[in-house]
């Protein structure tokens, strides 16, 4: 399996996960939870988008 789609997927996951951290901080009232969940959806969010622009999806050769 190419690297690049086994980067898309656990960036992806790491993103999704993220934002029900999110959500779940923010019913919670976790406000140092909320910030940090927003700052690791933004950064993996970003990684997630330019792997899957750098690699593509599905892989182009």
């Amino acid at each position: 399996m190419p690297t690049g789609i086994i980067l898309v997927v656990i960036f992806t996951l790491v993103t999704l996960l993220a934002a029900y951290g999110v959500i779940r901080s923010l019913r919670e009232k976790n406000f140092l939870g909320v910030l940090l969940g927003i700052g690791t959806v933004a950064v993996f969010g970003w990684f997630t988008i330019m792997t899957v622009i750098y690699h593509g999806y599905p892989v182009a050769h």
